[in-house]
């Protein structure tokens, strides 16, 4: 297991654009390490020492799939962890009897220690099983994916979600490849995709020519991406969320790729997941929230701490009264 399970991108940002209350219900639906829930707990308690006359205790729900992140638990009375992928945050909040929230937040980022572990496949830099699963007791792997789909089927995953300009010859490569043998292993994947020329290894850690490592890393995108449904279930949250939000609660949302920048974008403009603007007779803007934060980006200082944010946006949006 890596030694940081992962770094927050715009963390003070984050939290700042919450807007939180101490009395607050608060969900965190990317629990991951922690780093964002124990944030917004303690600006729970930086804002009851500046509001005294405050008595009630918020809450906080955070949402993980993945189980080796019960390893982060928080000792507070105020946080409940909820085993379960986001995707049901209505179903979990109806379970605790919670009718309203006060703020959501969302990274949407993978966390380091997924890549960074190599016995789960997320990453071509390691040796290791086609995996890719969040949940692993869920069925479907990368491997199920590569050997299973169609060729047509292969080609659109790795454009839809990949945006691989030349995802049709790398699906035909895989196609090709399976036929003598499955395709099981992240180094037999990046062998088959890009075949020239061949990967160089040393022990579990796979060397890459530069030339192919940003296709790569698209690659091993998409089918991450459809392995765990990532759209769909972020589809399913952000309608649960818009539903949830109190009249003043606000959702705060990190994207990393630009097909969920897309769509958070267009949710939270528009309020629904066709990005259609609903007008009234006088042709005003008929829109559940009012957009804070539209994109911003991690500062030059924060790049350079934590390479990895250097993709993220954050998105802030306030529910109307």
């Amino acid at each position: 297991m890596a030694n940081v399970y992962h770094i927050p991108a715009m963390l003070t940002e984050t939290i700042e654009g919450l807007n939180i209350k101490p009395d607050g219900v608060y969900v965190d639906v990317t629990f991951g390490g922690g780093g964002h829930s124990r944030a917004i707990l303690r600006r729970m308690d930086e804002i009851k020492n500046e509001k005294l006359k405050i008595k009630n205790c918020g809450q906080l729900f955070s949402f993980d799939q993945d189980a080796d992140t019960v390893t982060n638990a928080i000792d507070d009375e105020r946080w409940t962890f909820v085993h379960s992928n986001f995707r049901f945050l209505r179903n979990w909040m109806d379970y605790y009897g919670v009718e309203g929230i006060d703020g959501l937040l969302a990274d949407l980022g993978v966390s380091f220690h997924h890549f960074d572990c190599p016995e789960r496949g997320f990453s071509f830099r390691f040796s290791a099983p086609l995996d890719m699963r969040m949940n692993q007791t869920a069925k479907r792997t990368a491997a199920d994916i590569v050997n299973g789909y169609s060729e047509e089927e292969l080609a659109k995953v790795l454009w839809l979600y990949g945006e691989l300009k030349n995802g049709r010859q790398v699906a035909k490569n895989i196609c090709k490849a399976r036929a003598q043998k499955p395709i099981l292993r992240t180094e037999e994947l990046v062998e088959v995709a890009y075949p020239h020329p061949l990967p160089k290894r040393r022990g579990v850690e796979i060397e890459v020519p530069a030339q192919y490592k940003k296709d790569l890393a698209r690659m091993f995108q998409a089918l991450r991406i459809e392995v765990n449904d990532e759209m769909g279930a972020l589809r399913e949250m952000l309608v649960a969320a818009r539903d949830l939000l109190k009249p003043g609660g606000r959702i705060a949302i990190l994207t990393y790729h630009s097909l969920e920048d897309r769509l958070v974008k267009n949710f939270l403009r528009s309020g629904n997941l066709e990005g259609t603007i609903e007008k009234d007779f006088y042709g005003n803007a008929l829109t559940p929230f009012d957009v804070i934060e539209k994109g911003r980006e991690a500062s030059a200082d924060e790049v350079e701490r934590n390479p990895r944010s250097r993709s993220a946006k954050l998105r802030v949006a306030e529910k109307k009264s």
